[in-house]
This record gives structure tokens, C-alpha cells and sequence, in this order.
């Protein structure tokens, strides 16, 4: 057994002497909060799958012409010699980088006609200020 299991017998323990039932998903969730990570632990499994540690998840976009699964041991193994792909949340699809195709540049107004503008709006402000004080 895992160190997480023996945590979460003797939790279960803890909670049955205090007659607190939760449901397993809370129990998960405590587990998860009041545990804390040990890269040299053994690896925890659910159903025989190794369950992901949530804060090392990533992504990659793999280009169309590759082929994941040796995308992954060519371009993700190296480094991470332990990452594997979730089938249930890869998807296709494409990204289109609309700004880098269709952003035309547009160069900010000088500096002395936003000064004059903030000026004249100021005075506009000052004005009603004067009107209301009066």
C-alpha cells in the first residue's frame, strides 16, 4: 500500500470514531488538500492507472502532420520521461492566429495632443465643479 492509502485508512478512522460519513468524493477532495506530494513516493493508482498529479498536467500542440503518440516520445519523453497521453481529453482541432494574419498597426496620437485633450476635459470638470460649488 501507498503512503496516500495509509493516510486515507486512517482518516477514515478518524472520521468513523467521530461518526462523520462523507461521501467519497470529500473524502478525495481532503485527501488531496491534506496530503502533500513526494516525487520519490511510489506512484498512486486508481483501477490500476496511474492517477495524474493535477499541478504537473500540461498540453502540447502537435502538429498535423505528426503522429502523437511518437510525437510524445520524440518531443515530450526526453524530459519527462513518466508523461503519458489522457485519450479522453485529446482533441483536434486548429489554431488560427488571428491577430498575427489581420492586426494592422496603428500608431498611438502624439503625446501633446492627448495632453491638450486630458487639459480641455479637466477645465470641462474644474467648470461644472465651479457651477455646483456656486
Amino acid at each position: 500500500s501507498t503512503n496516500r492509502q495509509r493516510f486515507q485508512a486512517e482518516l477514515m478512522n478518524v472520521l468513523n470514531e467521530q461518526n462523520l460519513a462523507l461521501k467519497s468524493a470529500l473524502v478525495h477532495a481532503l485527501v488531496s488538500e491534506l496530503g502533500e506530494h513526494d516525487d520519490d513516493g511510489e506512484p498512486v493508482t486508481k483501477a490500476g492507472k496511474p492517477e495524474p498529479n493535477t499541478a504537473l498536467r500540461d498540453t502540447e500542440n502537435v502538429p498535423w502532420d505528426q503522429v502523437i503518440h511518437e510525437y510524445l516520445e520524440r518531443e515530450v519523453k526526453p524530459f519527462v520521461p513518466d508523461a503519458w497521453i489522457d485519450e479522453s481529453k485529446t482533441k483536434e482541432g486548429a489554431e488560427i492566429p488571428f491577430t498575427r494574419h489581420f492586426y494592422k498597426y496603428v500608431p498611438p496620437r502624439p503625446l501633446e495632443e492627448i495632453d491638450r485633450d486630458l487639459d480641455e476635459v479637466l477645465g470641462r470638470i474644474r467648470a461644472r465643479l465651479g457651477q455646483v460649488e456656486a
